[in-house]
């Protein structure tokens, strides 16, 4: 690391020396004490090194940082090394303390209070320092909650939605990540086995544990200390065992850090369960085995779906990531709640969905005439159900199925513009549907002749949903518990030297 002000004279980088001893603030402290304990007054030191005595304070109060060879000096005259200074033992709960106010004090949380930087003496006791960090983190906590607002977390959704578009639902970097740990276990191709996966979590360094008491706002739970990686013993009998597993192993691959927002984590959800399915679906393998049903004019999700012995879901999501870049398909997706509403969505081939002013489709009702309501109705829940359907916007043929979930039953489907109907199996079927979704009239408004029977004699109770009006869940991980989380793994540790 290069010192600000000496720019020719650096640390050598394998010392060993970490950035975060190098932060000025770090090292004034330590001269700061080394100076202390043997006694010498700032003036006396000043002498020593040939420096202004308030220079010396600058310094040792990290508001300026210092050349190397100033260092060395200090150090001679100290009695002690230049490494002592840069890398020595950790500091005092004090010095701590009055580290974490300085660093506060130029942070966000207090300018945006419009509370000056002041000096932290002597004077200050221990405990007024302690309170003022805890009130400072309190702040901050209050002001992560109030920025997890629905209309927040809308933003958010819109505008990783559009990056989604703008990149036809396609991550070349998450596909890179893929291939390498595909190759590390040796995996020989096509579908992934849950030995594969456990390989791959021998390869990241974690052994498996399932157990009875995951807390109930996790899908799993990694303890990176002991390389432990928990699961609920309690997999769901339509459930797949792979899928926990390799979604909590994704965030370790990609390296993600604590969200500091709810947009990134919600980037953080999409590019995990991107990074599982391109491991469960490897893009080398599944290219040409699409290339051929397109060539055979044979392309089904089902079939893709038996195929890699993944869900529907994620085989309809991982469509979507390569119909475009590798087939040349414009592709839509959407995820629709019993209740009609919409829970996910992905389009690039210009259906017109309902949005919200911000112009988020998650959370609006899908239109009844649409193929991912009207699938709901079909009694056959053996077989796919298709449908064309006109809109304002052209013809768009889907391809829908209904499958449960702890949340209630949810369609998935897949669609595409009536021209690329051909390459899909299904395109021959007679179901059709007319919607104008994105004009009211179609059917988010009653037909005048019902409006004008039972309008005035009408009175719904609504059945309000909790997040509506709530903010969402705090924390840097919306909705879980970090307590029970805390506690568990507390619980579950290995015993020290075990």
């Amino acid at each position: 690391m290069t010192l600000a002000s000496d720019r020719e004279e650096t640390v050598d980088p394998d010392s060993g020396v970490e950035d975060d001893a190098l932060d000025p603030l770090m090292i004034g402290r330590r001269i700061r004490a080394a100076r202390t304990q043997r006694g010498m007054t700032l003036e006396s030191l000043a002498d020593a090194v040939g420096r202004a005595p308030s220079q010396l304070s600058m310094i040792e109060n990290g508001r300026r940082e210092a050349r190397l060879s100033l260092l060395q000096a200090i150090a001679k005259a100290l009695g002690t090394t230049l490494d002592a200074l840069l890398a020595g033992d950790p500091l005092d709960e004090r010095a701590t303390l009055e580290i974490s106010l300085e660093r506060a004090m130029r942070g966000q949380t207090f300018q945006a209070l419009g509370i000056p930087p002041f000096r932290v003496g002597k004077t200050i006791p221990t405990e007024v320092l302690s309170a003022l960090m805890t009130l400072q983190g309190e702040i901050e906590r209050l002001r992560d909650e109030r920025s997890a607002t629905p209309e927040e977390a809308r933003r958010a959704n819109v505008a990783l939605r559009r990056l989604m578009r703008t990149q036809d639902n396609y991550f070349p970097e998450l596909e890179t990540e893929a291939r390498r740990v595909l190759d590390a276990v040796d995996h020989p191709g096509g579908p992934l086995t849950q030995r594969a996966a456990s390989d791959i979590a021998a390869h990241l360094g974690f052994t498996l544990h399932y157990v009875a008491d995951l807390p109930q706002t996790t899908r799993s739970v990694a303890d990176m200390k002991n390389g432990r990686l928990y699961l609920s013993s309690r997999v769901p009998a339509k459930g797949d065992p792979r899928t926990a597993v390799l979604q909590a192993l994704s965030s370790r691959i990609l390296g993600h850090q604590e969200p500091t927002s709810y947009a990134e984590f919600l980037r953080q959800r999409v590019e995990t369960n991107y990074l599982t399915g391109a491991l469960l679906v490897p893009e080398a393998h599944v290219v040409p085995y699409l290339k051929e049903a397109k060539k055979d004019r044979a392309i089904s999700i089902e079939d893709l779906r038996d195929a890699y012995s993944v869900t529907y879901e994620t085989a309809a999501h991982r469509f979507t990531n390569l119909a475009t870049v590798h087939l040349g398909i414009p592709v839509h997706f959407l995820k629709v709640h019993e209740s009609g509403t919409i829970t996910k969505a992905y389009e690039n081939d210009d259906v017109n969905f309902p949005t919200d002013r911000l112009g988020s489709i998650e959370g609006q009702m899908c239109c009844r005439r649409w193929t991912s309501r009207v699938v709901f109705d079909i009694a056959d829940k053996f077989n796919p159900y298709y449908q064309y359907t006109d809109t304002g916007n052209g013809t768009y043929w889907c391809t829908a199925r209904v499958e449960p979930s702890s949340e209630g039953a949810h369609s998935v489907s897949v669609g595409v513009r009536f021209d690329d109907t051909k390459w899909f199996h299904g395109r021959d079927t007679t179901n059709r549907g007319l919607s104008r979704h994105s004009v009211e009239v179609c059917c988010r408004r009653a037909p005048a002749e019902l409006e004008s029977a039972w309008r005035e004699y009408s009175w719904p109770n609504v059945r309000t949903p909790r997040t509506l009006l709530a903010t969402l869940p705090t924390g840097s991980f919306p909705g879980v518990d970090t307590t029970e989380v805390y506690e568990f793994l507390q619980a579950h540790a290995p015993a020290s030297g075990s």
